[in-house]
């Protein structure tokens, strides 16, 4: 099974010239930016937006993260970012993505994010509240 059908979520976004670098193609590091693009959107989807969070007196530490480069993309390119869970914990939800060119289907880029669920008041970590665990079961099965 290719790897964007295991993803139920996708978030289309045009590559800007700015964001690609003097070789051409899009700088490594926006790719990070793809994947925070694409989990905001994620929440909204699922019904439990990062707003939603925040109101809920909570945020979102972003404590690791990957990206694997498989092809390059370049100014005008448009890139499908894949988001789905691929686990919630007591107070970490870890985020996975894959990034495909739109025409042709290819490949560009996979990877994830931890993030830790914290009290904005304390910046402690707090359990990933229950609307949000329901809100990704609910989408996700």
């Amino acid at each position: 099974m290719p790897m964007a059908e295991k993803f139920k979520f996708a978030h289309a976004l045009k590559v800007r010239y700015a964001e690609t670098d003097a070789q051409g193609h899009v700088f490594f590091g926006n790719y990070y930016i793809y994947f925070d693009e694409g989990l905001l959107e994620y929440l909204r989807a699922i019904g439990y937006s990062y707003q939603d969070l925040l109101d809920d007196g909570m945020d979102l530490l972003y404590v690791e993260s990957r990206c694997q480069h498989h092809a390059a993309a370049h100014f005008d390119d448009v890139l499908n970012v894949h988001v789905r869970v691929g686990n919630i914990g007591h107070s970490s939800i870890t985020f996975e993505f894959s990034i495909h060119k739109q025409d042709p289907d290819q490949l560009v880029g996979t990877g994830y994010i931890v993030a830790v669920n914290v009290d904005k008041a304390t910046r402690r970590p707090a359990s990933v509240p229950q609307t949000l665990r329901r809100a990704a079961r609910e989408y996700e099965s």
